[in-house]
C-alpha cells in the first residue's frame, strides 16, 4: 500500500505474469457502488447536477454513491436516491452491473431502476451541493449522443435502462 486515504487506498501490486517475469500494477481500491436510474411518475429520469471537483466542472449524472460496510446494494440505492434527490422508490429492479474503470480501480457498480417515486428526503452529504434535475428518455439518449452527458457510469447506467437511440430499450 503506498496510500491511505478516507475513501480510496492505492496500491502497487507484484503480478507475475506468463512469461515468469513479474509486473508492478497500480490499483486504486475502492468500495462497491451503486448506480440508480430513477422514473419518476411521467417517465422522466431523475437525475442530479453536481460539482465534480476531479472534472473541474458540474456534471449531469444519475443518483450514485458508495456501498456502507454492511449495506446490502439495494439499501445502498435506496439511501443514495433519498439523499440526492429526496425521493424513495417503491420498486427497484437491478439490471446487473459494471465495473468503474477496470484497468485501474476495483469499483463495482451496481444498477437499478427505481419507479414508485415519493418523497422522503435524507440528510444530504453536507460536501455535495446537488441540483436534481428531470429529463425525458429521449432527450437523455440525445444529451448522450451530443457528449453533454459525460460521466461514464451514467451513460451505462442510461444505456442499460433505456437502450440506444431507436431502439425500445428494456423500461
Amino acid at each position: 500500500m503506498v496510500f491511505a486515504g478516507t475513501v480510496i487506498t492505492v496500491c502497487v501490486d507484484a503480478v507475475p505474469m506468463e512469461d515468469g517475469t513479474e509486473a508492478r500494477m497500480e490499483v486504486v481500491r475502492h468500495p462497491d457502488a451503486v448506480t440508480i436510474v430513477p422514473l419518476d411518475a411521467k417517465g422522466r429520469v431523475v437525475m442530479v447536477r453536481q460539482h465534480r471537483h476531479a472534472a473541474g466542472r458540474a456534471l449531469l449524472e444519475l443518483p450514485a454513491g458508495k456501498i456502507d460496510e454492511g449495506e446490502l446494494p439495494a439499501q445502498a440505492a435506496q439511501r443514495e436516491l433519498r439523499e440526492e434527490t429526496g425521493l424513495a422508490a417503491a420498486a427497484l429492479r437491478p439490471l446487473g452491473g459494471f465495473y468503474a474503470a477496470p484497468g485501474i480501480l476495483t469499483e463495482y457498480l451496481h444498477l437499478f431502476v427505481a419507479s414508485g417515486l415519493t418523497p422522503s428526503p435524507l440528510d444530504p452529504d453536507p460536501l455535495e451541493m446537488i441540483d436534481v434535475v428531470r429529463v425525458p428518455p429521449p432527450e437523455a439518449r440525445r444529451m448522450v449522443a451530443r457528449g453533454e452527458i459525460q460521466d461514464a457510469k451514467t451513460i451505462a447506467g442510461l444505456a442499460m435502462a433505456l437502450g440506444v437511440e431507436g431502439a425500445p430499450g428494456v423500461v
